[in-house]
């Protein structure tokens, strides 16, 4: 049995913890609030309070689950890698954890970051296109998670953090166009789609694409939210007079309502293209989105517990993003993902 720390037990974070539990791994829980339900589990060792000044009385070297939001998860970050704590990071931060690649590298750390389902599995799918296709002419990433049918309201409920949500619909997006990467306003290049079984959708671009626009070699690059028609108009005629915590009330996660979360990934390159689709509609009570977010996370994690950072994803001391891991260990997560019910469509 290893020891792992989670920061941060909202609905991800628990689902991680849990599965920790079942694949029989101590996790010591640190939140400003715990649930009874959570740290009554055996083999859970709740720390409730001021998480940065609970992170002092860690072990040092220990395997770290950042899934704080974002707001507080990047000002942890260096506080980690200084007690050379090896980081599984999935805090959706504006800051690029690169920062404190020195810091890292002289602690004998490691921070993997972006271990979601986009960012995430996004990444280590065009990490998987390049190596089948080569240099990519073009490659086209679409996400969201959403409830199964529309409403006559927002047509949406936030399944981590919504202050993140609202900082993906205001932060400019960074694309990649003519082998440039540039800004542009996010909720821009607005586009119905049809998504399968569902029907017609609207995306449009968000700051999605992060590492791989340096690190993905491609000479055009576009990352685009997902969300059921009406809900992007209602956001620009009603955000600007409506308080965060309004927002923060009318977003949220219902666990009676069904939902689902839907990944596009297409890379094309010399009339060859390759397409992979992620799909879920949550299994057992978990959500969808905790259940693609939170198994990558676990998957990550797991292989630092179980053989390493440097052995079980290829890893030495350093920041890394998740297109940086070895294709052995992005195919075995992909694998546990299938195990546990989550749906890849490959063409």
């Amino acid at each position: 049995m290893a020891v792992a720390i989670a920061l941060g037990c909202g609905l991800v974070g628990r689902f991680v913890i849990e599965r920790l539990i079942d694949y029989g791994h101590h996790v010591i829980v640190l939140d400003l609030e715990i649930p009874e339900q959570l740290s009554s589990l055996e083999n859970v060792e709740s720390r409730q309070g001021d998480v940065f000044q609970n992170i002092a009385d860690l072990p040092q070297h220990s395997v770290v689950i950042n899934m704080l939001p974002g707001r507080i998860g990047n000002g942890v970050r260096p506080l980690l890698l200084e007690r050379g704590h090896n980081v599984v990071d999935l805090a959706f931060t504006e800051q690029n954890p690169n920062q404190y690649q020195a810091i890292a590298v002289e602690n004998g750390a490691v921070l993997l970051w972006d271990v979601g389902i986009a960012p995430g599995m996004s990444n280590m799918l065009a990490k998987k296109a390049v190596e089948i296709l080569g240099d990519l002419e073009r490659l086209t990433i679409k996400v969201g998670g959403n409830p199964i049918q529309p409403d006559s309201e927002w047509s949406y409920m936030a399944p981590f953090s919504p202050s993140d949500v609202i900082e993906e619909y205001t932060r400019p997006a960074r694309i990649k166009v003519d082998d440039e990467i540039i800004e542009v306003p996010a909720i821009t290049e607005r586009h119905m789609i049809q998504v399968a079984g569902y029907g017609e959708m609207e995306a449009f671009l968000t700051d999605g694409l992060r590492s791989v626009l340096t690190t993905i070699p491609a000479t055009e690059m576009k990352e685009y939210t997902v969300r059921w028609p009406g809900h992007i108009d209602k956001w620009l005629n009603e955000s600007e007079t409506l308080d965060e915590q309004q927002m923060l009330d009318a977003w949220k996660y219902d666990t009676s309502r069904g939902e689902f979360t839907w990944l596009e990934v297409v890379a094309e390159s010399l009339n060859r293209r390759k397409q992979w689709i992620v799909e879920d509609s949550g299994l057992n009570g978990d959500g969808s989105m905790a259940r693609t977010t939170g198994l990558v996370t676990l998957a990550c994690a797991l292989q630092f517990l179980e053989h390493g950072p440097l052995n079980g994803c290829g890893l030495a001391p350093g920041v890394h993003p998740p297109e940086a891991l070895h294709l052995q260990a992005i195919d075995s997560i992909i694998e546990m993902m299938k195990q546990h019910g989550v749906q890849f469509t490959e063409d």
